[in-house]
């Protein structure tokens, strides 16, 4: 028996436009992340456009490589998005920017 136990981790991450929380959640053999706002979530290649976008939710996601995975928030403010929702797209947010401009946008809809 493996007595390893899955890892999350929350925290706080300052902004511009203002505060967000940034979430790591790891498991042997995979890992994803993201950064909350109240308006919607920049994260990683794991989330399900579709059926976010079914739900009306505003998600950009950007994805990481085997040789540079995406694993902390931290990650995800360098890397470009490469799909999005289309409420995150009425946020302003568009293909080919990077996360943290996606956060900002989505910390700026949420006022």
């Amino acid at each position: 028996m493996n007595d390893i136990l899955p890892q999350s981790v929350t925290k706080p991450m300052d902004f511009k436009n203002g505060c967000a929380n940034g979430l790591s959640h790891r498991w042997i053999g995979g890992q994803y992340c993201a950064i909350m706002t109240p308006y919607g979530i920049v994260g990683c290649g794991i989330y399900d456009l579709q059926t976010a976008g079914e739900f009306g939710q505003a998600i950009a996601i950007a994805k990481g490589t085997p040789q540079r995975p995406l694993v902390d928030p931290e990650d995800l403010l360098d890397s470009k998005i490469v799909g999005l929702t289309p409420k995150a797209e009425q946020a302003g947010i568009r293909i080919g920017m990077l996360g943290n401009e996606a956060v900002e946008m989505m910390l700026q809809a949420s006022k």
